[in-house]
């Protein structure tokens, strides 16, 4: 929260900085929220399992801000999601599976939820906006994971159902990443027909 705190204050004239704190503190809590949701899984057959659209938070700020506060915000996700996600690293036994993990399986994969907002003033409607960012977001992040999937946690944990490593990798990957990003659609059209995005606009 402090490189938010520094960032904001460092980008605009003193006078704004009581409007950026209300920035921060809105971030800050989308950023909390979102970690919360993020505990809470429906595990899923193949392994890995949907939260609780954990991922809307990050889209709202991504699309409510400019490019750079999204990213910033989003990256700072991916390194929480990291923090909660140590124990994975035990099953690494070289440098490159490690920061193959790192990355491509958290401050990359969730880092990218910034870019959610690159569509902000291309299309009329802020849905259409929204629903593009995301779908690009979404996509962008189940390519680290399946890449992770295929070359780093098949050789490490080969599976047993007998599928060849990039099938099951996209199996795995695309039954818990595809029902999220129905369920975060869904409940983003909920909020968009409720008074939240009235008081939070998103542009």
């Amino acid at each position: 929260m402090a490189f938010l705190y520094a960032l904001a204050v460092s980008k605009f004239p003193r006078k704004e900085v009581k409007m950026k704190v209300k920035k921060l503190v809105f971030s800050a809590l989308m950023l909390a929220l979102a970690t919360v949701l993020s505990l809470v899984k429906i595990d899923m057959p193949l392994g890995g399992g949907v939260t609780i659209v954990s991922m809307l938070p990050i889209v709202i700020v991504a699309m409510r801000y400019n490019l750079g506060w999204g990213l910033a915000v989003s990256f700072l996700h991916g390194g929480i999601q990291l923090l909660l996600g140590l124990d994975n690293l035990a099953y690494a036994k070289t440098l490159p599976v490690a920061l193959a993990i790192i990355f491509l399986d958290y401050i990359i994969a969730y880092g990218v939820l910034g870019f959610t907002g690159i569509f902000k003033n291309k299309f009329k409607s802020i849905i259409s906006a929204t629903v593009v960012g995301m779908a690009l977001t979404f996509t962008l992040r189940f390519l680290c994971h399946f890449i992770t999937g295929w070359v780093v946690w098949d050789a490490l944990w080969p599976n047993e159902f007998g599928m060849v490593s990039p099938i099951y990798s996209l199996a795995y990957n695309g039954i818990y990443m595809v029902p999220e990003f129905i369920l975060t659609f869904g409940v983003f059209i909920l909020l968009y027909k409720t008074n939240f995005f009235k008081r939070f606009p998103l542009n």
